[in-house]
């Protein structure tokens, strides 16, 4: 007799996609397991210990809109903090913390374990389980199994090495890099997960029987060495900003504003590239060694050299791994090279001389899905229940896996409640760009979030997630009642406010145009309003409070809505019409019983694309490469000619 327990959710995984998965099922109130290889792993950073950057940063304040976790964490837990963008738009202002890896983790795994309906396991799961499975079934419902042998699959456990069956309705699958991993330096290969852990091996054959292929991806990381033996004289010091703005907005500022750790930056030379240049018959990524895919916009070194062979130099950042560790990581510098070149192509880098190697960089390849079979969800298509996030995805980043983790714990919650499963759409946030680009387009390589790839980033910026997203996440049951409201009026009150800034107008007296003067702004010739005032690059909504003395007292983060709304106001109304066009296709929804072998002058190429990605909407469709507007245009009079006789 298999010894069961009883459960609702199962989470496989417990990195940065699994805590937030888990988290967010357990706070819905449906007990929860999240299995991990190792405790010690927990939210662990195996390359660049930071959070945000680029676009990252636009996911990150989306999570906590919505009611994760990772803000929060990273905010208890940074040494370091910039605003990345600074001298460009607000569409691209982009916050950046380096962690504290170590403290990241144990804060992390602590708010698990205190977590109510949440349980960590420590073990490997061997076998997806579903109703044709069970081995314990009566003979009524194994007569029931039978007679449903062409029912869709679905999920009800998960077995472990041990043995022993979790039952569960819905399971997260969040194994990161883990899935058959190996990690290569030269022409050494280990077969480990990253950073020396225990690899996941049984969880593929479980896929392949479900019908679900994996394929071979891969990304690498560069060593750590000992801050004691590096000559920061000879590097450009990076310090964090004088002023934090925290990651969370329910962090209290004030709280951020610790003593930072300084980063450090230092270049390649030509020295550096002739070394990797001699030695590329050693590297796996050129000797034919490594299988996977790689990342197209985190190369390593050896990428950068031969792709980019025109420069001279490349970025070398010198980031320390925590506040009570010597340990620091070397950004810029992934590698799989051996172990001597290694040693060789650092010590030219200026301030590296005599760098004492503790973590040697690597590569490491592992298996994923191919995100086009799933539903926008998240849930497979193949099987019902089972979900999937972060990089067993083909994604790349902490921050990409997180929110993933997110929507799929929302979902996998919605799913068990009855209800809608709650899908971001492309012109309402960053995640839902994200969750798009993986499911719809055919990835080839780990994919990267970047401001380019969102239509609507003047709409999506970092500053206002909280008005795009907070209630969704209250919908979901994520976010208080309080936290709403307060959104809600901060709404009614960033309106309120343009509109008096509008009505408001100043005349040329005297005293107006003294303060101009001493503004560095041009007097004034007819009366204006105090919004048109705004829009003068070298005027601001702060410094025009001078001629505008019934200003109501207002808090920074509405302050900020009001003058980038108004600044803005004219390319934000623009895209707020290629929205509404946007969102007409978006609607229109293609009914599952569609059969595109039924749908005259598609071409043989958009039929086949059609019939694999199974889009939901006609947007989603126009998306697929190998489907052309003319494609589209044939779909919309299949579908109008079938409505007709509906």
């Amino acid at each position: 007799m298999t010894y069961s327990i009883e459960t609702d959710v199962c989470v496989i995984g417990a990195g940065h996609a699994g805590c937030e998965a888990a988290l967010a099922c357990s706070r819905l109130g449906f007990r929860t397991v999240i299995f991990t290889m190792n405790v010690d792993s927990i939210a662990m950073m195996p390359c660049n210990p930071h959070i945000g950057g680029s676009s990252k940063g636009h996911l990150v304040r989306e999570i906590d809109a919505l009611g994760g976790e990772m803000a929060k964490n990273i905010d208890k837990t940074f040494i370091q903090s910039k605003m990345l963008n600074v001298s460009k738009g607000p569409a691209v202002h982009s916050l950046r913390t380096q962690a504290d890896k170590a403290e990241y983790s144990k804060s992390m795994r602590q708010i698990l374990e205190n977590q109510e309906n949440l349980i960590i396991r420590q073990a490997e799961v061997t076998d997806l389980l579903t109703q044709f499975d069970l081995e314990d079934d009566g003979p009524a419902e194994k007569e029931a199994s039978g007679k449903a042998a062409a029912e869709k699959p679905r999920i009800v456990g998960v077995r472990i090495n041990t043995g022993t069956v979790y039952r569960c309705r819905a399971v997260i699958i969040c194994t990161g890099t883990y899935l058959n991993a190996r990690c290569l330096v030269g022409e050494s290969i280990t077969e480990t997960g990253p950073g020396g852990m225990q690899r996941s091996t049984w969880l593929k054959d479980a896929m392949n029987r479900l019908g679900i292929p994996l394929r071979r991806f891969k990304t690498g990381t560069p060593a750590r060495m000992d801050g004691r033996t590096l000559d920061y004289s000879k590097m450009k010091i990076q310090p964090g900003d004088p002023v934090v703005v925290p990651f969370s907005y329910s962090t209290d500022p004030a709280d951020v504003q610790i003593e930072q750790v300084p980063c450090w930056l230092t270049y390649t030379n030509e020295e550096t590239h002739e070394i990797i240049r001699r030695n590329l018959d050693r590297s796996p990524i050129y000797a034919g060694i490594i299988e996977g895919t790689g990342p197209r916009y985190c190369p390593s070194i050896e990428d950068k050299v031969v792709k980019f062979s025109e420069k001279n130099r490349h970025h070398v950042f010198i980031e320390p791994e925590g506040r009570y560790t010597n340990e620091v990581y070397i950004d810029g510098m992934s590698s799989s090279m051996p172990d001597d070149v290694q040693q060789q192509m650092y010590r030219t880098v200026p301030g590296l001389e005599n760098c004492v190697i503790v973590k040697n960089a690597y590569a490491i390849e592992y298996d994923c899905i191919n995100a086009n079979q799933l539903k926008l969800s998240l849930e497979t298509k193949a099987v019902d229940g089972l979900f999937c996030a972060g990089q067993f995805n083909g994604s790349s980043g902490y921050e990409e896996a997180a929110a993933q983790g997110l929507i799929a714990g929302i979902n996998a919650a919605n799913m068990l409640r009855g209800r809608d499963p709650l899908i971001l759409k492309r012109s309402e946030a960053y995640i839902g760009v994200l969750i798009d680009d993986l499911v719809t387009k055919d990835n080839r390589e780990p994919y990267r979030m970047m401001t380019s790839r969102a239509e609507y980033r003047l709409l999506l910026r970092q500053d206002n997630a909280d008005l795009r997203l907070r209630k969704y996440g209250y919908e979901a049951g994520l976010i208080t009642q309080k936290q709403y409201e307060y959104v809600c009026e901060k709404e009614e009150k960033i309106r309120e406010e343009i509109n008096r800034l509008k009505k408001v107008r100043i005349g040329a007296a005297a005293a107006n145009q003294e303060i101009l003067q001493s503004l560095g702004s041009a007097p004034l010739k007819t009366a204006c309003s105090i919004a048109e005032l705004i829009c003068r690059p070298e005027l601001s909504y702060e410094k025009t409070a001078l001629l505008d003395p019934d200003r109501p007292s207002l808090s920074r983060d509405v302050a900020e809505q009001v003058e980038i709304n108004i600044r803005y106001e004219g390319y934000i109304d623009r895209q707020k019409k290629q929205v509404d066009q946007f969102e007409k296709l978006e609607h229109r929804r293609i009914p599952d019983w569609i059969d595109y072998d039924d749908v005259g002058s598609l071409r043989n190429e958009a039929r086949q694309k059609l019939k694999q990605f199974m889009p939901s909407s006609i947007g989603q469709a126009s998306r697929i490469s190998g489907v052309t507007p003319a494609d589209v245009t044939v779909l919309l009079i299949y579908l109008e000619k079938k409505r007709g006789r509906g």
